[in-house]
């Protein structure tokens, strides 16, 4: 598990974390961008996407950008600036950008 949050030494610790890893602050969005998202987008080039999908894949992106950072969802932090803090792009806006190039190999 990785929290990212602001120590002095720049690394991130998670309570529950029974492992004991500690990253780097600036790991945290490589990671969930490379594992995390590209694992819930696997295949979504093809999925017929409604908004009921697309609400639940803004929350659940969210709900991991939300713990990544240290917030709860009763501290109300705007999402824009969760987003802009771990510099990470809309999953709406990446989705379709996966669905254009595969669109784009199709013609």
């Amino acid at each position: 598990m990785i929290l990212c949050s602001d120590h002095d030494d720049g690394t991130l610790h998670h309570p529950k974390n029974l492992t004991g890893i500690s990253v780097q602050c600036t790991t945290c969005p490589m990671l969930y961008s490379s594992c995390v998202r590209s694992s819930m987008l696997h295949g979504s080039e093809t999925w017929p996407v409604r908004k009921e999908n697309e609400v639940a894949l803004q929350r659940a992106e969210m709900r991991m950008v939300r713990w990544m950072c240290g917030v709860k969802l009763q501290d109300r932090v705007p999402s824009k600036e969760l987003r802009g803090k771990l510099e990470l792009e809309d999953i709406i806006s990446v989705l379709q950008r996966n669905r254009l190039r595969w669109y784009g190999h199709v013609l």
